[in-house]
This record gives C-alpha cells, sequence and structure tokens, in this order.
C-alpha cells in the first residue's frame, strides 16, 4: 500500500508552526530576558547545549524579521514536496549549522537566529536539482539564485555582529541533506 497523500493543511500547519515558535521565544525573552539561553558559545559545555536552542532566539525584532522572512519563502518551497522534506531539511541544516559554529566560530561569542537555517534552505534549493535531475528543481534553483544570490554573498563575508559560520555552516547543511535525500 502506498503513503497516504499529505493535506496542505499539514504544510501550512507546520510552517505556521515553526515560524511562530521563533515568535514565541522571542516574546518569552522580552518577559525573561536571559532565561531562554545563551545560544551557541564556542567550545563550551553550555555553548553546545545551546545548539538546541539558538535558531529559536533572535536579538531584537529586526534581526527575527530578516530571518522570518526568509524562512517562510523557503520554506514553503522546499514544503512543495512535502513535509518529510522540510523537517529533514530542517534538522540537518540547524545540526550542521549549530556544530560547525560551535567547533570554528571566534571564543567567548554568542550565535544565536534562524539564518543558519535560513542559509541550509538556501543551499538545499540551489543544489537539489544536481541530485534529483527534475526541471522543476532547476527552475526553483534559478529563481532563488536570482532572489538570493547577492544576499547569500554578502552575508558569507566576515562582519561584526553577523555569525558568518552559522551562515556557511548553514549551507553546508543544506547541500549535505540535498545529497542525503537524493543517494541515486
Amino acid at each position: 500500500m502506498g503513503r497516504m497523500p499529505e493535506r496542505p493543511s499539514s504544510r501550512t500547519s507546520l510552517l505556521f508552526g515553526s515560524t511562530l515558535s521563533m515568535w514565541l521565544v522571542w516574546a518569552a525573552d522580552l518577559v525573561w530576558p536571559g532565561n531562554i539561553g545563551h545560544g551557541i558559545v564556542p567550545r563550551t559545555a553550555y555553548g553546545l547545549r545551546g545548539i538546541v536552542m539558538a535558531p529559536f532566539i533572535h536579538v531584537d525584532l529586526q534581526h527575527l524579521l530578516a530571518n522570518t522572512i526568509p524562512f517562510v519563502i523557503l520554506g514553503a518551497v522546499i514544503l512543495l514536496r512535502g513535509t518529510r522534506a522540510f523537517l529533514f531539511v530542517l534538522l540537518v541544516s540547524a545540526a550542521v549549522a549549530g556544530l560547525g559554529t560551535w567547533l570554528f566560530a571566534a571564543p567567548n561569542t554568542h550565535h544565536v537566529g534562524a539564518s543558519g537555517v535560513v542559509f541550509g534552505f538556501l543551499g538545499y534549493l540551489l543544489v537539489r536539482a544536481a541530485y534529483d535531475r527534475r526541471i522543476s528543481s532547476a527552475l526553483i534553483a534559478i529563481a532563488i539564485a536570482a532572489l538570493y544570490g547577492a544576499t547569500f554573498l554578502t552575508s558569507l563575508m566576515p562582519a561584526h555582529g553577523i555569525s558568518w559560520t552559522g551562515h556557511v555552516f548553514g549551507f553546508v547543511g543544506g547541500v549535505t541533506s540535498a545529497r542525503m535525500r537524493y543517494r541515486r
């Protein structure tokens, strides 16, 4: 027997729920500052624990909005292929971005935000066509490259207050998830 087809409402709920969780953590951090966590602090035990919470923690409203908009757009595109694809890319990108940041970022720094996941989504969508060999994936990759190409390149350059390591390793996580999902 085949799998039951997914309802569009389950995809919408997943995207809305994951986005809402970032906003709820931001709101909770406003009410109880510092009690949510410190995010990723490279090469420390408590920073290692921060890998799980870092994608949900944001410095301010501008930071949250800067991550929410591409998270929703790119996440929605991934969800066109189903909730499994979305969850897989989300989890692999977050793990690779978090571990890469924990291992290689500058010491005594704090890294928070969903940009590692966003760059994972970007990496996945840009290289997926190389592995699944679908014309639709290639067209999506071209559109995503046109929309986000300049942002991607400038976000990889080290700058004060921006976790370029999270961006790089998030992208690596997205590429890795594309390779893992399409092993043929």
